[in-house]
């Protein structure tokens, strides 16, 4: 991607690692409204899936699709898709007030389905596709890229599993992003209903972290909050947000997240977290080391032995996307547990409907 992206185009690419033969697992892109889905195809061709199908209503999206994965056929219809027997998973990014429905036909259908975060905008929504995932015993996977599409996320995953810095007592999530030229945005970017609001829409990353990282299985929201500080032209636009939570295992969690990126960064947003433990903390600076290097996925940790700065870099890869694809062969849940996905779209719903308007 640019180091001047917006994050919408957010792809990262990574080395192949393919864990089934060619023709065993074959996957359809649908409904590109978001540029999260190139990441979403980009890992799961790099773990030896095999892309047939694409399908949005708008044909430049499609054109522009196929131009970088040209094995991508236009289906006709999104039902095309639906009805052919060998694609095992539908990969999607729609708007996000959309993206349920969209995964219970997918569902429905007897596939699996792979959506961009956030996954529901609603708890009905939620309610909802638990029912049909308990029906039709399919998976309902969720792109929480900025830990499973980012090295050094990963590689904490694996130090915190590990014991490394004792016990999880916080976890301080930030997550700003870069508003970009507001006229290429589409138009449900700045209507409340379809993206859900800040908390849901960016938030999602945060709230999944803070489980995966804590240990925690479920959170109170202590306290939440969002504002429209600098785009009044859009009221509906949630531009600040802000969220606490305590885990039921002791744990807490801050989030803020926000859409003030300045246009002198080098890149969409400095994502940074700080996960404290009793035993030390780590620091993750994901895109970049501000100031210092351009370069993406440092590594701070600080511990009983001392200090530590690691960039890792092409040294982690992005294990999920076999994961997710041997999980839906094999009825496993190795990338992630279906109630885990479901617990992070609750809690970034539950925080915005906590939300207080500031500003």
């Amino acid at each position: 991607m640019s180091q001047k992206s917006d994050g919408m185009n957010y792809a990262p690419q990574g080395k192949p690692s393919p864990v089934v033969k060619p023709g065993e697992f074959t996957f359809a892109a649908a409904f590109l409204e978001h540029g999260h889905i190139f990441g979403q195809c980009n890992g799961l061709l790099e773990a030896g899936a095999e892309l047939k199908w694409v399908y949005d209503p708008d044909p430049k999206k499609v054109a522009d699709f196929i131009a970088k994965y040209p094995q991508a056929k236009a289906a006709r219809s999104f039902d095309e898709i639906l009805a052919d027997p060998a694609v095992k998973l539908v990969a999607a990014a729609a708007v996000p007030c959309d993206r349920g429905a969209i995964g219970g036909r997918v569902l429905e259908a007897g596939k699996d389905y792979f959506t961009d975060k956030a996954p529901f905008t609603t708890l009905e929504q939620l309610a909802t596709a638990k029912a049909v995932v308990a029906r039709t015993r399919r998976k309902y996977a969720v792109y929480y890229s900025e830990r499973l599409h980012v090295e050094s996320a990963m590689f904490a995953t694996d130090l915190v599993a590990g014991g490394a810095i004792g016990r999880v007592i916080q976890v301080l999530g930030l997550g700003p992003h870069r508003i970009g030229n507001k006229a290429a945005r589409p138009a449900w970017f700045f209507q409340r209903a379809k993206y859900g609001g800040i908390l849901c829409d960016i938030g999602s990353h945060q709230f999944e972290q803070f489980l995966t990282f804590s240990g925690a299985t479920d959170a109170t929201v202590t306290h939440a909050a969002v504002g429209n500080y600098g785009n009044p032209e859009t009221p509906e636009l949630e531009d600040f947000g802000e969220a606490s939570l305590l885990g039921n295992n002791g744990s807490t969690n801050y989030v803020r997240v926000d859409w003030f990126t300045p246009a002198g960064l080098s890149t969409w947003g400095d994502g940074r977290t700080v996960i404290l433990g009793t035993k030390g903390y780590i620091e993750l600076r994901k895109y970049v080391d501000v100031g210092r290097e351009k370069t993406s996925d440092h590594v701070y940790i600080v511990d009983e032995k001392g200090e530590q700065h690691l960039n890792v870099t092409g040294q982690v890869g992005f294990r999920f996307f076999g994961q997710l694809i041997l999980d839906c062969l094999n009825g496993t849940e190795k990338a992630m547990t279906q109630e885990h996905t479901f617990k992070a779209a609750e809690l970034c719903l539950r925080a915005q409907l906590a939300a207080k308007r500031i500003a």
